[in-house]
């Protein structure tokens, strides 16, 4: 059903009538298209995730979990460049009057694809059999006992993921072009190329927090973050085409190391016989409160600090805390995602330190 929704809601922006023929109907529409996409998107983070997650080998899970991450983000930068591409074989009149429909009608047709691949899907072996052990398969669960405290967890490490990745992915371009005077080409080459950093170190990511651990891979992700997105900013708002680029790929790296761990933690954190809906409801909450009032809070600290610089002190201040967040959470690198944190041996559940009032909800 995700896949149809992202697919219609794709298509359907691409045959939105303009505004000078329905008025207001067209930017009306556009949100509901909009909507649906989002909502589609977010239950294909949670399904996927998970599915990647149990099908994972030992060892692997970050790995295998980061490199759906990074195919996820990566069309971003992709897009850009496809866009600009069309403009300079077209050109810009004729793209800005017909020629956007292209993009949203050709993804409109890649569900059908979408769907093809994901029909003789399996379900993971880990899955399966935990369906055949589970007590209940009541997925509200997830609200109780132990799932309460498994979503104050990833409440707890997302927040520097959210509020970054939304600064990189949705406030730099336009910060870019109205703050910093860039023209909108070259606004839109030096994100892109601070979004495929991003999306390439998430698996990096990944695959450290596999060796290492999640809980360093995280506070060495946080610590770059901290230390380095107001010098990242800065450096982006100096007004030129190279100085955003290193400015958005210094802030990438950091982005893509610390989600790497994060994604396949918040996974890690729920059992396997809710795994699904307590990481939909913590992480979309999450996200939609922090992350997705990143670019609003951002413009709003410019206007009342009147510094271009100010969303650099806001992402450093969260992820300073974010650090401190993430040493009360507990390592799942070795977690059996049947029973997840609750089956870590006392050594590790000691190291969750969040008090008795947590363990009280178990």
């Amino acid at each position: 059903m995700t896949i149809w929704l992202m697919a219609m809601g794709t298509a359907a922006i691409g045959l939105i009538p303009t505004y000078e023929s329905i008025g207001l109907a067209a930017p009306l529409l556009l949100v509901i298209c909009r909507l649906a996409q989002g909502f589609a998107v977010g239950g294909e983070i949670t399904g996927s995730t998970t599915f990647i997650l149990e099908s994972a080998p030992a060892g692997r899970r970050g790995t295998w979990v980061g490199i759906i991450y990074f195919f996820a983000n990566i069309p971003n930068a992709l897009v850009a460049l496809m866009l600009l591409s069309m403009q300079l074989l077209i050109g810009k009149e004729t793209y800005l009057e017909w020629a956007w429909r292209v993009p949203f009608l050709l993804g409109g047709l890649i569900g059908i694809i979408g769907y093809w691949l994901r029909r003789n899907l399996e379900d993971p072996e880990e899955y399966k059999r935990a369906s055949r052990t589970v007590e209940s398969r009541n997925p509200l669960r997830a609200v109780t006992r132990s799932g309460v405290r498994s979503m104050l967890y990833v409440a707890m490490i997302l927040p520097v993921q959210s509020v970054a990745s939304y600064l990189l992915l949705g406030f730099m371009y336009t910060f870019l072009v109205k703050q910093v005077g860039l023209d909108s080409t070259s606004a839109l080459l030096a994100n892109a190329a601070g979004i495929v950093a991003y999306a390439i170190f998430i698996p990096i990511g990944g695959a450290l927090s596999d060796r290492f651990g999640r809980k360093k891979v995280l506070s060495v992700g946080a610590l770059w973050i901290g230390v380095l997105a107001y010098v990242s900013v800065r450096l982006a708002a100096n007004g030129s085409l190279l100085e955003a680029v290193a400015g958005q790929v210094i802030l990438g790296i950091g982005i893509g190391l610390y989600g790497g761990a994060c994604f396949v933690t918040c996974a890690e954190f729920f059992p396997t016989s809710f795994r699904a809906t307590g990481h939909a409801i913590a992480y979309q909450l999450t996200v939609a409160v922090l992350g997705g009032t990143a670019p609003l809070v951002c413009a709003w600290l410019i206007n009342v600090f009147h510094s271009p610089f100010a969303p650099g002190w806001y992402v450093a201040v969260v992820a300073l805390v974010n650090i401190v967040l993430i040493q009360f959470v507990p390592e799942t690198k070795e977690v059996d995602l049947r029973t997840s944190i609750d089956s870590a041996p006392p050594a590790v559940r000691s190291s969750q330190g969040v008090g008795p009032v947590l363990r009280d909800l178990k």
